[in-house]
């Protein structure tokens, strides 16, 4: 996917500044530079799956999943350079006007790589579900904001060609874009960040292995201590198992393996970790089945 991501970028990359290059239109040029960004980004993407998906190792006992939110924070960190680059490019033009030129060739050109980034958008969407990749993830909801972007720079453009004299919305639609793509570049860094400092799970998949738990745990057993982190498509969980102290090893150690065995089954890529613990040492064991 991160391939196909790259070579739809080197695609509309060179048909977006060819666009630009027809027509002189600053928010042709908005859409262009979103584009250099999409294959920088899909250069990056491609580059931490490969990490990623090296198996865990002496130094890197996790595994390496959370090489993702590296990909993402750069990605998000790119896109504001854009977005930057972008409302000073439409400044510019709104300070120093340009007539525009062959904008029917331009926003055909516009639409055939606009609909390429739909295409490739929607077939990595699917892949990201299936393999719960926030890398591919966030590229592709990358594409999808340089589709809809692409949409309203092309939209503009009509209006110029059905009505000259509102050359002003040029410059305008640029700062606007630029405006737009500042929040996809907060949100990806924002989910950076968050991986990297260990965000829990989600309250539906933290439900979900409290369920789990308690409807594997016998009479008078209990748990306490809940925690759960996600690394990339990793989930990390953990918690304190109550037992009655004359509970032997071998059936404490069998319990432990079924209840991993049932979160492991419904929550993917679950690990698993539990620490057993006497009832009878916890006047208030805390949470109950």
């Amino acid at each position: 996917m991160a391939l196909l991501s790259i070579a739809t970028s080197i695609a509309t990359l060179a048909l977006k500044f060819g666009a630009y290059f027809l027509t002189d239109s600053v928010s042709l040029l908005s859409d262009a530079l979103e584009a250099l960004v999409n294959l920088a980004a899909g250069l990056i993407a491609l580059t931490a799956l490969t990490i990623a998906e090296q198996p865990a190792d002496d130094r890197h006992t996790y595994g390496h999943d959370k090489a993702e939110y590296f990909s993402i924070g750069v990605e998000g960190s790119l896109i504001l350079f854009a977005a930057v680059s972008i409302i000073y490019a439409g400044w510019n033009r709104f300070m120093h006007p340009a007539p525009l030129e062959n904008l029917g060739w331009g926003i055909s050109v516009g639409v055939l790589a606009a609909g390429m980034n739909y295409t490739t958008a929607r077939l990595m969407l699917q892949v990201a579900a299936k393999h719960d990749s926030v890398t591919i993830e966030a590229d592709a909801k990358h594409l999808l904001t340089d589709v809809w972007t692409s949409a309203g720079v092309l939209g503009g453009l009509l209006v110029i060609v059905f009505v000259p004299a509102w050359n002003i919305l040029d410059p305008l639609i640029a700062v606007v874009v630029g405006l737009h793509i500042i929040a996809t570049g907060v949100d990806l860094l924002r989910r950076s960040i968050d991986g990297l400092m260990d965000v829990a799970l989600s309250p539906q998949e933290i439900d979900k292995a409290e369920e789990l738990i308690r409807a594997g745990l016998p009479a008078g057993a209990s748990f306490h201590a809940l925690r759960t982190r996600k690394a990339g498509a990793a989930r990390f969980i953990e918690f304190h198992l109550l037992l009655p102290g004359e509970t032997s090893v071998r059936e404490s150690h069998a319990l432990c393996d079924r209840l991993e065995a049932s979160i492991a089954s419904n929550l993917a890529k679950a690990s698993v970790t539990i620490h057993v613990e006497p009832q009878e040492a916890h006047e208030a064991p805390g949470r109950t089945p």
